[in-house]
């Protein structure tokens, strides 16, 4: 499960993200603070994975936290903004801190879910390909780390949600790797269409790409679902 921590100075406010991440599969809520000081403590506390941030704090900016803990020695949390700051400079400093997300206040839970699931989809990756620190990251590696951030929503123009799912699903149930053909005949979609779906779910780490060398010895592209995605 990933521990999460909420900093956010409305109670009320809290317990709707609270409930919000509940509800997305492998997400645990660790605790919640209404302050800057008591986030600071609460993050040191219970050192979650991953921390959903207010910046407009009674006592502090929340990206003061995130400077704080990059200053700390041991573990350091993950951090998704959440805030009704909408100003450039909050958003740039965001970035340069290296928040993972910045959400903008008001939002539906869709669009928490979504990147919930990039997070929980990244860290999924690190798990298997192991710790960075230990060996050398081959460039689709990394690619494919930073894709995940885009999160399972963010398709390129004329691309749909719907049919990326349906030709999840079908990886999924099918044993053997299949081609972009294969694909467009059991969904009923063109063979390029399935072609630049699928180059959609590689670029994102999803599936895995394996040349299959048929009798006349030509090379096809066959995709499998990636080892531990969902």
């Amino acid at each position: 499960m990933i521990s999460t921590v909420i900093v956010e100075d409305d109670y009320h406010v809290a317990t709707i993200h609270g409930a919000y991440v509940q509800r997305v599969d492998g997400f645990e809520v660790a605790g919640h603070a209404s302050t800057f000081s008591s986030g600071r403590d609460t993050v040191r506390r219970l050192a979650p994975k991953l921390v959903l941030l207010d910046l407009y704090l009674p006592d502090g900016n929340g990206l003061d936290l995130i400077r704080d803990t990059l200053e700390q020695q041991g573990p350091r949390p993950d951090f998704l903004v959440i805030t009704a700051a909408r100003d450039m400079q909050s958003v740039r400093r965001a970035m340069q801190l290296g928040a993972l997300h910045y959400l903008v206040k008001p939002f539906s839970f869709a669009q928490l879910e979504e990147r919930l699931i990039a997070y929980r989809e990244l860290q999924r990756r690190l798990e298997r390909i192991g710790d960075a620190e230990e060996r050398e990251a081959e460039q689709h590696e990394v690619d494919a780390l930073y894709n995940l951030l885009r999160g399972p929503g963010s398709l390129p123009k004329g691309q749909a949600g719907p049919t990326l799912a349906s030709i999840r699903e079908l990886l999924e149930s099918s044993p053997e790797a299949m081609s972009a053909t294969d694909i467009a005949s059991a969904i009923g979609i063109s063979r390029s269409t399935a072609q630049r779906y699928l180059s959609e779910l590689a670029r994102q780490g999803r599936v895995e790409l394996r040349l299959h060398y048929g009798a006349a010895r030509r090379p096809e592209h066959r995709y499998r679902l990636a080892s531990g995605a969902e």
